[in-house]
């Protein structure tokens, strides 16, 4: 279900399931998917002027479809897949010992048997 103010069958409203669908299929939760495509429509409505109320960093900052992940996981660590997502590419692969690893840890074995499959 869409965020409040987006009306069915519009542009919006398909964003938004679209995000959701992506977002699951890359394994987030139903929940943490309908979180990351409520917060993308809404930054998008309020960019465009949609929306009544508005935040300073929703319109100064590089939008959402632009940015596409770059800031994923920390800072300091290197950018790409978030930990949780390491982690249920981990679990569909029947990695053993997965949530005692860190991303590192995660990274390694995650490409490990993707390396050995092929």
């Amino acid at each position: 279900m869409p965020p409040r103010g987006v009306k069915p069958g519009t542009k919006r409203a398909r964003q938004y399931e679209h995000i959701k669908e992506s977002q699951r299929e890359r394994g987030a939760s139903t929940g943490r998917a309908e979180e990351i495509a409520a917060r993308t429509v809404n930054k998008e409505r309020a960019r465009s002027g949609q929306s009544r109320t508005r935040s300073r960093t929703s319109t100064k900052d590089i939008s959402s479809g632009r940015r596409g992940g770059q800031r994923s996981g920390r800072r300091s660590a290197p950018r790409g897949r978030t930990r949780d997502q390491l982690y249920n590419e981990a679990q569909q692969m029947g990695i053993e010992g997965r949530s005692r690893m860190n991303k590192a840890q995660l990274q390694r074995a995650v490409d490990g048997r993707k390396r050995s499959r092929s």
